[in-house]
């Protein structure tokens, strides 16, 4: 008796995964459907994939729009198409991005004086770095010998006692 149980249990719970794979199955290819944008032309899709590569994602901070899955780079997405779409210029969307989320939406951010540091920091650690070690390189060694005179007195002292 309890192995014709058993039989009913392992048979019942293969069955309801299957179901449950069957129901959960659907929703997983949805979340993984990505939409088809339509342009009108050539030029507007390759303007798209341009900006899409020059903004970053505001979330993941290390991705452009293009490759990020966040939600927020999903409506920057949109934006840019909708953008893209009513005919407005690459400047023009630049422009509203930039003054809605300022310049590190960009991923190359411009040369200003807030920027300076960004652009021009890694050098100068670099030069600072490099002169250090010439230093340390170059640098005589120091030897802690006693001058010889008193070496003379010490050691007539040492003899006299």
């Amino acid at each position: 008796m309890l192995d014709r149980y058993q039989r009913i249990t392992k048979t019942a719970i293969i069955r309801a995964c299957v179901v449950l794979c069957l129901v959960l199955l659907p929703m997983g290819e949805a979340q993984l459907a990505e939409t088809v944008l339509k342009f009108e032309n050539d030029e507007q899709s390759a303007l798209y994939l341009r900006l899409t590569e020059e903004f970053r994602c505001l979330k993941c901070q290390n991705q452009n729009l293009a490759d990020s899955n966040a939600d927020l780079a999903q409506d920057l997405r949109n934006e840019i198409y909708q953008a893209v779409v009513s005919g407005q210029g690459r400047q023009e969307i630049s422009d509203y991005l930039v003054a809605r989320y300022g310049d590190f939406v960009l991923y190359r951010p411009p040369v200003k004086k807030i920027t300076y540091l960004l652009w021009f920091g890694p050098f100068v650690l670099l030069l600072f770095a490099i002169i250090g070690g010439w230093r340390l390189i170059t640098r005589k060694p120091v030897i802690d010998a006693p001058e010889p005179s008193d070496a003379l007195e010490d050691a007539r002292r040492r003899l006299e006692d």
